[in-house]
Formats: structure tokens, C-alpha cells, sequence
């Protein structure tokens, strides 16, 4: 089947076929596809935060609040994915499967491909597919760890943390940098011990807005869904063109790492043949002499 009547078959409600779509923008016809569908504004919201802390039953919570009001919702579940198998885990997918019959629920894995920027190549395109398509929001999860919180934050606002209650916790998300990222902070499993003691440390760490969430039971639920709403009420073209702009670099970053003469570039300058200056002016293009 051809890209332009996979398209038609997805604006026509086939979850088959928009699958078809991502396979295709993860690969070499990403431009094709996207041409096809045409430019699309997408309302992204990120969910991040370190494992065992719920965001997959937070998410899983999210989507049947959104279903509920009826609008179609998207969810990209972004796995930093082995550089051996190259393939993104399905483990997630459990979480959501009370979701995983209604046609109005598209989830989707994505393989960050084990290496720094994965994210932000392989998730923009996805969801440009996925609010071409009619869904909003898209939903976008990843392990807070390393890059990915700082990845996210590019391509979504807000940008919701989640974190279980435990002694030292808000210390720990600022030492991984999610408080930098965070619009929305969420502690849940609140009805554990040291609930209140996380939600007062992380108070005192940020001005982002905190709540308690109990997912798995959606105590919390309807708060921290008007939190999301009212960020994005709160949008403005500056903050749009903030995003554009991370995104821009990060793209653009991902694809100088796949750059053929970057190996021989970097064996140049650690054998003193070149310094890094010159080798970072012709890496990007830019003709001698021109700063870099």
C-alpha cells in the first residue's frame, strides 16, 4: 500500500494503518510521510521520572481521563532501548492494556536506539504523524535518566515528573536535573508514608506546581488533569518558538553524530593534525575563516 492511501485509511480511524505511518517516518520514508500529511500543531504532554515511581499507571490514568472527554489520545512509551537489539521493550504496554481495545487509544514503543539524542530523533516525527492524524493530546513517556528528561522537554509542554514517596527523593530528581525540566511535579502512591514529607522537599526546591496522585485508584486524577490543561492555556508563540528551537538543535546535533567525516575529523585533532575550532567550521559547513 502506498503512503497516500495508508493516510487515507488513517484519517479514516485505522489504528493499523497509522501504525504503518510510524513504521515508515522510523525509517528512511520519514520525508515522504511527512509530506503526505502536511504541517500539524501538536499539544505534547511529556511524563518522566525515575523507574518504580507509577508513570506508566499515571499515564494509563491520564489516557482513560482524556477518553472520558472524549478526545482521541495518542501515547509514544520511549524505550533508551539496548544499542544490541535496537529494539524498543513492550513491558509498558501491560500497564496500559485496559486501553489497548479502544479505537480511540493508539500506543506506540519507540526505540531511542541506545544512544544520546535517540529521543529526539526518532520521537518529533511521531508525533507530527500522530496530530496529523486527529490525536490529542500525544502522550510522551520516558525514563527519567540521563538525557531523555532533557530530550522531552523539547518536543512537550508541559512536562509532568512523577515520583514516589521516599526519604531523599527531591533531592535526588534535582541531582538528575527533572526539577530543571518539571511544569507539573506529581507524587504518587500518596497514601504511602512520607507522601507529605516528599511533597514538602520538593516545595522547597521548585516553584512548579506540586500534587498527590494515588493512580492506581485515581484519587488526585481530576487536579493534576486541570494542571496540564491550564499550562497549555498558559501557552504563548514565545514558548512555542523555545521548543521549535530546542528541537531544531537536538536534530541537528543527532544527525552531526551520524555525520561520515565526523571519525576522521576527531582522528585529525587528537593527532594534532587539525585543531578542534577548524574541525567543528567544516563538520557544520562553514567555509574557513567564519566563526564556529
Amino acid at each position: 500500500m502506498n503512503v497516500p492511501e495508508l493516510v487515507a485509511e488513517a484519517r479514516g480511524g485505522s489504528v493499523r494503518a497509522a501504525g504503518r505511518l510510524l513504521t515508515l517516518v522510523e525509517g528512511a520514508r520519514r520525508e515522504e510521510v511527512l509530506d503526505a500529511l502536511g504541517p500539524a500543531a501538536a499539544r505534547v504532554v511529556g511524563v518522566t521520572g525515575p523507574p518504580g515511581a507509577g508513570k506508566s499507571t499515571t499515564v494509563a490514568a491520564l489516557v482513560g481521563a482524556y477518553r472520558d472527554g472524549g478526545r482521541r489520545v495518542a501515547v509514544l512509551a520511549v524505550d533508551p532501548s539496548s544499542p544490541f537489539s535496537g529494539g524498543a521493550l513492550l513491558g509498558d504496554r501491560i500497564r496500559m492494556s485496559a486501553h489497548a481495545a479502544d479505537p480511540g487509544v493508539l500506543i506506540r514503543s519507540v526505540a531511542a536506539r541506545g544512544h544520546l539524542g535517540g529521543l529526539a530523533t526518532a520521537v518529533p516525527a511521531a508525533v507530527r504523524v500522530l496530530a496529523a492524524l486527529g490525536y490529542d493530546p500525544v502522550i510522551v513517556e520516558t525514563v527519567g535518566v540521563g538525557q531523555s528528561e532533557i530530550e522531552v522537554a523539547a518536543v512537550a509542554d508541559p512536562v509532568v515528573v512523577v515520583l514516589a514517596p521516599g526519604a531523599g527523593d527531591a533531592v535526588q530528581a534535582a541531582k538528575a536535573g527533572l526539577l530543571e525540566v518539571a511544569d507539573v511535579l506529581v507524587v504518587n502512591k500518596a497514601d504511602r508514608d512520607g507522601a507529605e514529607r516528599t511533597v514538602r522537599d520538593l516545595r522547597a526546591e521548585t516553584a512548579a506546581p506540586v500534587l498527590t496522585l494515588v493512580a492506581t485508584k485515581g484519587e488526585g486524577l481530576p487536579r493534576l488533569v486541570e494542571a496540564v490543561e491550564a499550562h497549555a492555556r498558559a501557552d504563548d508563540p514565545a514558548r512555542r518558538a523555545e521548543r521549535a528551537r530546542a528541537q531544531i538543535l537536538s536534530l541537528a546535533q543527532s544527525r552531526l553524530r551520524a555525520h561520515p567525516a565526523l571519525t576522521d575529523l576527531a582522528a585529525d585533532v587528537a593527532a594534532g593534525r587539525r585543531d578542534p575550532y577548524a574541525a567543528a567550521r567544516e563538520l557544520v559547513g562553514l567555509p574557513p575563516g567564519r566563526a564556529g
